[in-house]
């Protein structure tokens, strides 16, 4: 008879715990704040191709799929390494400094 009624007790404690989350009452917050374990690099403005090889990012139970994370950084790090040898190919008109030149050398 003693099982039957702890068992009774905690059916209707488990219904009302259902029923208060699932009105409101009670609040759970099942995706808190992730903690940060790896120092942020960053990136440097402007950034430069060889830069985002360096950035790193947290893990998480319930975060970004790696392989497309990944696929997003190399993308931007061969369209900002198209961009420096666009630029490094372009002539440098007189009494302008290019970067990393000093004026008329």
């Amino acid at each position: 008879m003693v099982p039957l009624v702890i068992l009774a007790l905690v059916a209707v404690a488990l219904v009302v715990a259902v029923l208060g989350v699932a009105s409101g009452r009670i609040r759970v917050d099942p995706l808190s704040d992730p903690v940060h374990t790896a120092p942020d690099p960053g990136l440097p403005d402007p950034p430069a191709a060889a830069d985002v090889d360096g950035v790193r990012f947290d893990t998480a139970l319930r975060g970004y799929a790696t392989g497309d994370v990944d696929a997003r950084l190399e993308a931007l790090r061969d369209d900002l390494a198209e961009r420096e040898r666009t630029l490094a190919a372009l002539p440098v008109h007189p009494g302008e400094r290019a970067a990393g030149r000093p004026e008329g050398g």
